[in-house]
């Protein structure tokens, strides 16, 4: 252990004179463990919300979508899939039609997105089984009794649990699709069919269930008039983070008329907003640190006018300015070092403590949870405790630079 280090620690230990220097001591490491730890919580919960909310987009939709310019529709997907299928990562595919229509019940008739699906694979890319609350994903083609007391052939649809609230319908209930994707002049007559409500899906996303209804892709495509084609393939891999490396492949492999979009382009003003966000609350947050950084700085320069005569004394014995600075220096770095990593504990332990008891509740017809949730990263960890540790490393640097200058003699002369 160098002498540098070894006095240093020695003048940490030590009881001061003025002991009012040792309370502004143990105030700037407070400042430091509660700015250390306030980032940590704060950043965890973002990351929480934001890892829920990807999670909920991506199982409504899919990592990737195969669409094409302009949305003129795939025609050959079956091909399209089969070229596809051994891309790296690529784990599930299913085809889609994805169009805008109008809804119309007894009492209500309102706009909507309707989404045509594969009931075969499209449990094996999205969520949609597991987010029915009512009915059941029933998309064939159901026998309804009518009330003359004959029964008709329907197929199924299933609404979001907002959009039936608004239509007030229930399961059992008819309905009427009506698209006016050929309608090119006044007094043209859209294309309309009739389905039966067969369950209820929530997502806890409100463009979803306030805004769409899924039915078969066979129904889709003669609503629409679309032929054989479909929307787009959307395809899940093996992980989100693939997302980029598989686009930058297919766009390669499939070229023009062929557009790759991932999880990320489908919501990229959501989630560049909540990385926004994340980035303002480190640098405000980071200020509380600041706020303690300026502790340390008045805390060294009196510690520094206290130990004015041990200063000469060492200079006398042949310490060097540049020995005198990196003992104050390192004395400053320890208040820094202890408070960062009392904070890092503390911040752990809450966010711990909230995923295994969930004692943050919230109100769960505001928010897509019930509970605030917590993701806590290494990475944040590490950034963190390096800005900390970096704030009240150059906070030190004036106050021992000041020490590093004083004169031998002038400090022992009238001792």
């Amino acid at each position: 252990m160098s002498y540098e280090l070894f006095i240093a620690l020695r003048y940490l230990k030590s009881k001061r004179k003025t002991g009012f220097i040792s309370l502004i001591s143990y105030i700037s490491i407070a400042g430091v463990t509660i700015g250390v730890a306030a980032l940590i919580i704060v950043l965890s919960v973002m990351n929480g919300f934001e890892s829920e909310v990807r999670s909920r987009f991506i199982g409504v939709d899919a990592h990737v979508k195969v669409r094409t310019f302009h949305d003129k529709g795939v025609d050959d997907y079956t091909n399209i899939m089969q070229q596809i299928k051994d891309t790296p990562h690529i784990v599930a595919m299913t085809p889609y039609v994805h169009k805008k229509g109008l809804i119309k019940s007894k009492t209500e008739t309102t706009g909507l997105i309707i989404r045509g699906i594969d009931i075969e694979t499209i449990n094996n890319v999205t969520d949609v089984q597991k987010s029915i609350n009512y009915g059941e994903l029933n998309i064939a083609i159901v026998e309804v009794e009518q009330e003359d007391g004959s029964t008709r052939q329907l197929p199924g649809i299933v609404l979001g649990f907002n959009l039936a609230d608004r239509l007030m319908v229930t399961v059992g209930d008819q309905v009427i699709l009506a698209s006016f994707e050929d309608v090119t002049r006044v007094g043209q007559m859209p294309q309309m069919m009739q389905f039966v409500v067969t369950g209820y899906f929530e997502t806890g996303l409100f463009e979803f269930d306030d805004n769409m209804a899924y039915i078969s892709i066979v129904s889709a495509q003669k609503l629409f008039r679309m032929n054989n084609k479909v929307s787009g393939i959307g395809i899940k891999l093996d992980h989100y983070e693939n997302a980029n490396t598989v686009e930058q492949i297919l766009d390669e492999e499939l070229g023009y008329p062929y557009r790759v979009l991932t999880w990320y382009d489908l919501n990229q003003n959501l989630f560049a907003w909540m990385k926004i966000e994340k980035w303002a609350a480190f640098i405000i947050l980071s200020l509380i640190i600041m706020v303690a950084a300026f502790n340390i700085i008045s805390t060294m320069i009196m510690v520094t006018m206290e130990k004015t005569r041990e200063i000469g004394i060492l200079k006398s014995m042949g310490a060097t300015s540049r020995g005198i600075q990196r003992i104050f220096t390192f004395e400053g770095l320890f208040v820094g070092v202890l408070g960062t990593v009392m904070g890092c504990l503390f911040g752990f332990a809450l966010c711990w403590a909230q995923l295994r008891y969930k004692f943050f509740a919230l109100p769960n017809d505001v928010y897509i949870i019930d509970w605030l949730p917590i993701l806590m990263k290494w990475t944040d960890f590490t950034i963190i405790a390096v800005a900390a540790i970096l704030i009240t490393y150059s906070a030190a640097v004036y106050p021992a630079s000041r020490a590093a200058k004083l004169d031998p003699v002038a400090s022992i002369r009238y001792e």
